[in-house]
């Protein structure tokens, strides 16, 4: 999924090393949960990232994407793999509700900077978010509280006081 991109004749030469800052999103069917989320430049190691740290979250076999060939590539055989937009509509929502939430993908400037690690930190706190705070519309409920990981939504007080380990 291309969030965060400009074209490279607008790019300045420093920005050309850069390049294309893309995020890969992994998302629990059923819930809605974000599983996993890496950032980085389209390569092959960029969806072995995600498809590594989506593992263990959810005993699901079956993937759908859109038809970016790394996804063949790098998905273990044991795994089904789906391949059209019929497939990843959900996943597509998400994606624009998250780039709607979140004002440096949504205006896509030449400002933004297509720093990999700030968009990392970026995404870390977008994701944590929608999984944890965010209400969806009809359900009026957290993405969390429909994979039963919480019993009401956080606040932002709940999020940062959290204890996690890095």
């Amino acid at each position: 999924m291309v969030v965060c991109r400009k074209k490279q004749k607008q790019c300045l030469s420093n920005e050309r090393e850069v390049g294309d800052c893309w995020i890969g999103v992994s998302l629990a069917d059923s819930s809605g949960l974000i599983l996993a989320a890496r950032v980085g430049k389209p390569t092959d190691a960029l969806i072995e990232e995600l498809v590594v740290s989506s593992e263990g979250k959810t005993d699901c076999l079956q993937w759908n994407s859109d038809d970016w060939g790394g996804y063949e590539r790098v998905l273990p055989p044991e795994i089904l793999h789906y391949i059209g937009k019929d497939k990843t509509q959900r996943l597509e929502r998400t994606n624009g509700i998250v780039r709607q939430q979140t004002g440096r993908w949504h205006r896509r400037q030449n400002k933004a900077r297509q720093s990999v690690g700030t968009n990392e930190g970026t995404t870390r706190l977008v994701v944590s978010y929608f999984n944890w705070i965010w209400l969806h519309s009809r359900s009026k409920t957290t993405a969390a509280q429909r994979a039963a990981l919480a019993l009401r939504p956080w606040t932002w007080h709940d999020l940062l006081t959290y204890p996690t380990t890095i």
